[in-house]
């Protein structure tokens, strides 16, 4: 056994109990808008069959699958011939049948297909849980992280796109971050794809531009060049990306430039519908046209959604799109489906960059006895049980230790009240309470203590 310093994997974390009270408040804010929509939980097993996730996230994706190997003697069920090719696909076929689940969009159109006499439609989930990738760790990237995400499936009305323009608005309205939602259309990218003549390379084409703001035009040129594109396509194309103005400008040009793609002009028209509805509750947030955007995931045939935070650079914190086919891959046809996920990862790494969680949300414990003694703890012991029973979070110090220990473990905890019970309170019945941020201390009777603590848990 070595024994060396314990370690994680690289790309995942632990966290302290400061670190989760704030992922805490994050999932909170993102499920009780979820609820306020509708939207009912769900939850899935951390491993898929991998044949349910391969080929729904295209070449790349399928790269990043955190692969299971099989139980038992599973190098007997591999030829020696297989061993010498180092085909890593075939191998890796014949290693593992299962495989952590990627995102939570695949294995939820599993979920529907396999559930789907039990489910009312059109069907509104929500389901916050891990997932796994097996990326390079970065910065606002690990290869384990949380997805928020929520779903209809049954419907294909633009309405629950506007909807999920709300849901983005409110969220992050509540987090007090403000972000630009970028939106396009994957039939926009169709019609694009047909306009520059290589309407079958529609893949190879949103693969690169959805790199656009990460590695710049030039290199997203030589990409395309890369894949076979023409030098007249690929100039053809890149006026069209910089296309600029205002949505409804932008959407007047692309339909002079697509008009003789059926699919594109559909897509038009389908962004100027949500853009009409969203118009309807106006938002605090900023919706943008962005022609580059393409997300690089082959299962999105309609919205494409992706937001950024804009006043710390990061990359997406919350992502999504509509989904017509997903569930016609599993055998369930005719579902069209749209969803989101927030990226609670990254969307913690922007509230503290920013400075935005409130200064008391790692606060447990509200009220801290401290321990005299026997019969100071005897004391203490049957008040604290009755606020506990009123919601108010409190513990008695386990040791009757020297009062600065006490106090400073009160402090470190950041535990804002302290009672005290010594010998002159027990003979007059009453408790000293003090404030650990003021210093201020009074004595209190413990029918005064609970109105203490009741009267401000309501205000």
């Amino acid at each position: 056994m070595s024994k060396g310093k314990p370690g994680i994997p690289k790309g995942t974390r632990d966290f302290d109990p400061s670190e989760v009270a704030r992922r805490d408040l994050i999932f909170y804010t993102i499920r009780n808008v979820y609820q306020l929509h509708g939207f009912k939980p769900i939850e899935t097993p951390a491993m898929e069959n991998l044949s349910t996730l391969m080929g729904k996230y295209g070449e790349e994706g399928d790269r990043l699958i955190f692969r299971i190997l099989n139980s038992g003697d599973f190098p007997s069920k591999v030829t020696d011939a297989e061993w010498q090719s180092k085909d890593a696909a075939k191998l890796s076929a014949r290693l593992s049948e299962k495989a952590l689940r990627y995102d939570l969009t695949v294995p939820f159109a599993r979920f529907v297909v396999q559930h789907q006499h039990k489910i009312t439609f059109p069907f509104k989930r929500y389901q916050i849980q891990p997932v796994w990738r097996a990326d390079r760790p970065q910065k606002g990237r690990y290869r384990e992280f949380f997805q928020c995400d929520a779903d209809v499936i049954g419907s294909d009305s633009l309405a629950n796109e506007a909807e999920f323009m709300q849901i983005i608005d409110e969220v992050f309205e509540a987090l007090n971050i403000r972000v630009r939602v970028l939106l396009n259309n994957r039939k926009i990218l169709v019609g694009l794809a047909e306009y520059i003549g290589f309407p079958d390379q529609i893949t190879d084409i949103t693969t690169a531009i959805d790199k656009l703001d990460k590695i710049g035009m030039n290199q997203v040129i030589e990409e395309l060049l890369s894949k076979g594109l023409s030098k007249e396509a690929v100039e053809k194309l890149q006026p069209v990306l910089m296309i600029s103005g205002n949505n409804a400008e932008k959407l007047a040009l692309l339909r002079d430039i697509l008009n003789s793609s059926p699919e594109g002009l559909q897509g038009i028209a389908e962004m100027e519908t949500l853009f009409a509805i969203s118009a309807q509750t106006p938002l605090n947030c900023e919706l943008e046209l962005d022609l580059c955007l393409a997300r690089g995931l082959n299962y999105y045939t309609g919205t494409i959604i992706e937001v950024k935070a804009t006043d710390v650079p990061m990359g997406s914190i919350c992502g999504g799109g509509r989904y017509d086919d997903l569930t016609g891959i599993f055998g369930l046809k005719g579902m069209s489906g749209i969803g989101i996920s927030f990226g609670a990862e990254r969307i913690y790494d922007v509230m503290l960059a920013l400075g935005l969680f409130p200064e008391d949300v790692d606060t447990y414990t509200q009220l801290l006895a401290i321990n005299f003694g026997d019969e100071e703890r005897d004391h203490c012991l049957p008040l604290l049980n009755k606020l506990r029973k009123k919601g108010v979070r409190c513990e008695m110090y386990p040791e009757a230790s020297k009062i600065k220990k006490q106090m400073q473990y009160a402090d470190k905890n950041r535990i804002p009240f302290v009672l005290i019970a010594g010998e002159e309170e027990i003979h007059n019945g009453l408790y000293s309470l003090k404030d650990m941020k003021t210093g201020n201390q009074e004595n209190l009777s413990a029918e005064q203590l609970e109105n203490f603590f009741i009267g401000s848990s309501k205000s």
